[in-house]
């Protein structure tokens, strides 16, 4: 079997050093076995030929002495089944395997600030980093995060263009080294966290939210004024017993409650 990248080019090789007098070289594609290159030795009649759909236009190149068939600029379309025929006295083949592997994306690690939580395993003050490695438009890969060299979570996938995301959380001061990384079976890409970078500020956004409180919605309080107040060491009358709101919002600090104009 032969695995290989699109856009590679990639040779059949016949192993052989020439065509043996008078024998039909064919090679043939898919379960159809349809004919796309043949070589008659005896009549010097030598031809690359197209399926129906034409995938193999202008990519096919044919080896007069060795028969050995190349296809170019490869695509995930030119993958499957190729036979290769040897006719004469008897028949003789064989068959090869082409995969063909798109090219992998970069992996893209982001923080979700959505889904910290303290940690179980430490204080209360100790927060986790709440991480998600993503991936779009992919096949026939898998998806990882290493700790250092180890493994520690991964996800395979065989369908064809669907996206790939595997969560992770660390320790805001975590000094370990991460690293997300998709792979197929003849190439990966890798890409390293930066933990000072994605999760300095998650942090942040809890620090403020363990300290400050402040309800969602303003609530409504209702007084009554007195018909006589001081204001800067001076009398002021308003006519008694009206009734004034307005809005006020309610601020939590320290366990106190302070009810501050709005």
């Amino acid at each position: 079997s032969v695995s290989v990248t699109e856009g590679d080019t990639v040779t059949l090789n016949t192993n052989l050093t020439e065509i043996p007098e008078y024998d039909d070289l064919l090679w043939k594609y898919g379960a159809e076995k349809s004919l796309i290159a043949e070589i008659n030795k005896a009549s010097g009649f030598f031809s690359t030929c197209d399926v129906p759909d034409e995938r193999f236009r202008d990519r096919l190149k044919l080896d007069r002495q060795t028969g050995s068939l190349t296809i170019t600029n490869i695509t995930t379309e030119h993958a499957g089944e190729y036979t290769l025929e040897l006719r004469q006295a008897i028949l003789t083949s064989r068959i090869y395997h082409v995969s063909v592997y798109a090219h992998l994306p970069v992996p893209v690690i982001s923080s979700n600030s959505s889904n910290c939580s303290p940690s179980s395993s430490s204080s209360s003050s100790q927060q986790n980093c709440s991480l998600l490695c993503s991936v779009v438009n992919v096949s026939h890969v898998t998806l990882s995060w290493y700790k250092g060299n180890s493994l520690l979570s991964s996800i395979s996938v065989s369908d064809l263009s669907i996206s790939l995301s595997l969560p992770l959380e660390v320790e805001y001061q975590e000094k370990n080294s991460y690293s997300c990384v998709i792979n197929n079976p003849i190439t990966n890409q890798t890409t390293h966290l930066d933990i000072s970078k994605l999760c300095s500020n998650q942090s942040q956004h809890l620090d403020l939210s363990r300290h400050c409180h402040t309800c969602a919605v303003p609530q409504w309080y209702s007084f009554r004024v007195p018909s006589r107040i001081i204001h800067n060491n001076k009398d002021m009358f308003m006519a008694p017993g009206r009734l004034r709101q307005r809005p006020y919002k309610v601020h939590s600090n320290a366990g106190k409650g302070d009810i501050n104009d709005g």
